[in-house]
């Protein structure tokens, strides 16, 4: 007889993927269990940009006012030239928020303090990590996974419904499901470390000896912290001294200046560049997310934000099908997402050919705003449109009033675990409800106001659409309202199939 299920989800890895998936878990009711192998919180700054759409994500699970109350601005840049003279430069463009999108800019902050922001999110929902507890093996029938751990107490056996890989680039989860991780090594090995350093301010990203693998190395201020950051290419063999001393004389040799001191090191590593992708992210009951899944050189910091929406897109899936949805909706989960590591990693990698060159631009295309999945098995359209959003993008947000009066924004609506279902110009009893479903109806008679027309200036919607907004934030369909059926369809396949004459979410346009 087979045990009964432990917790429904077993996420192995407490890092950023790990931890925003038992969030988004968490808030949806599901038991879980979070393992981290290490005796302790990672403690480095390494993924240390935050782009803005994962600043809306952070928003939507409840930690973005905690980011931007440490988080800083990207720095401007000061490059030294061998003639003495320096030229100070934005690394990224100046871009005034919009209706549309109001996190233009990326932030920067330490992994190890957005980790942190995360753990007290996940403790308010009632989960912690279990540090120092190692996934040792499991195996997968129809019906569930049988995982063997070691912690502290020793080993145990447990059964769970679902297991998740987010334990990183050697993951052990991927190594047992036989998933091949082929890509390249890139040829470059490098240095990074936390260090308090005198010589220098912290109101500059400085960077020296650009366009010269041998001379390159760049120190940045560390936002929440009194600490810059070193970052460097090293040669590929041998020995490299990460000890403050060590340190020091690395930045002495490839600066030519001995008035900057580093005093203390928190944090360091040397590491080799690689870009890999895995050949599949889900085997079963068992889920690669992150960097299990996919791993690229850190040029337009992209590796933290990619595993973030990594979790962010299975969370809502994995929950709907443990409430009853079909499990086919875990299909779209690589779908959707092995397509965007691809396109990442063959970003990050030009980024790095454009630094050895010294040269590195950083546009739009690392803001992850224009990602979307209009591909995909849940993108629906009836019928085809050429104005306006599509399915498949990225809602907009866009300010709102209720017909109360209260001030609002779409993402508010968004904003929770729910689909939202926004009628233009229809009654929201069209549309029975249902849990897991907020319905609005946007117009002069519906309870969302658009008197500024940013609504319409950004969705172009056609006067009697229907348009389905998923839990993460894209559009998962856009119906007019003669094909009802279809829609009544689409949320069968989604899990939401199941209409009720009275006990729906609320719809009100509250804030």
């Amino acid at each position: 007889m087979k045990q009964p299920l432990a917790v429904q989800v077993l996420i192995c890895g407490a890092g950023a993927a790990g931890l925003t998936l038992a969030i988004d878990l968490a808030r949806r009711g599901i038991s879980l269990r979070l393992i981290e192998k290490a005796p302790q919180p990672f403690h480095g700054s390494r993924g240390k940009g935050l782009q803005p759409r994962t600043l809306e994500v952070f928003e939507d699970i409840g930690i973005l006012e905690r980011i931007c109350a440490i988080a800083d601005a990207y720095p401007p840049e000061r490059r030294y030239h061998d003639d003495g003279r320096h030229t100070d430069a934005e690394v990224i463009q100046h871009q005034a928020p919009t209706p549309a999108e109001p996190y233009q800019q990326p932030l920067m902050l330490p992994q190890f303090l957005t980790e942190q922001l995360l753990r007290e999110r996940l403790l308010e929902l009632g989960q912690q990590p279990q540090w120092g507890c190692e996934l040792l093996g499991f195996e997968q029938d129809a019906d569930g996974v049988s995982v063997r751990l070691a912690g502290k107490n020793g080993e145990e056996t447990l059964r769970v419904g679902w297991l998740v890989g987010a334990d990183g680039g050697r993951s052990l989860v991927r190594h047992e499901l036989g998933i091949g991780f082929p890509g390249k090594t890139l040829g470059v090995r490098a240095v990074v470390a936390d260090v308090q350093v005198s010589g220098l301010s912290r109101d500059y990203w400085h960077r020296f000896g650009d366009g010269d693998m041998t001379r390159q190395i760049s120190l940045c201020p560390l936002a929440g912290t009194d600490q810059l950051q070193i970052q460097g290419p090293i040669p590929l063999e041998g020995e490299i001294d990460l000890s403050a001393d060590g340190l020091t004389a690395l930045v002495a040799q490839r600066t030519g200046r001995d008035d900057i001191h580093v005093h203390a090191v928190s944090w360091a590593s040397a590491y080799t560049m690689h870009a890999r992708l895995a050949d599949q992210y889900r085997v079963g009951r068992v889920f690669l997310v992150g960097d299990a899944a996919h791993i690229h050189p850190p040029t337009g910091g992209q590796g933290l934000n990619t595993s973030v929406q990594d979790a962010y897109n299975l969370g809502w899936k994995l929950a709907a099908v443990i409430h009853g949805a079909p499990q086919s909706l875990l299909d779209t989960y690589e779908e959707e997402r092995r397509p965007i590591a691809a396109s990442m990693l063959g970003l990050a990698t030009h980024l790095l050919e454009a630094q050895k060159r010294g040269d590195i631009r950083r546009g739009r295309d690392v803001q992850q705003l224009d990602i979307g999945y209009p591909q995909s098995t849940l993108a629906l359209q009836q019928p085809s449109r050429t104005l306006g959003v599509a399915a498949g993008d990225r809602a907009p947000d866009a300010p709102i009033r209720s017909a109360s009066g209260h001030r609002s924004r779409l993402f508010n609506l968004f904003q929770g675990p729910h689909w939202t279902l926004l009628g233009h110009g229809l009654e929201r009893s069209a549309v029975r409800p249902r849990p897991g479903l907020r319905i609005h109806s946007v117009g002069p008679r519906g309870d969302v106001l658009d008197d500024q027309g940013h609504w319409q200036q950004a969705y172009a919607p056609a006067l009697g659409d229907w348009l389905l907004i998923r839990p993460d934030g894209y559009i998962g369909a856009i119906i007019n309202h003669n094909a009802v059926e279809a829609l009544e369809n689409y949320l069968q396949q989604v899990g939401l199939g199941a209409a009720t004459a009275g006990n729906g979410e609320e719809t009100q346009a509250t804030g």
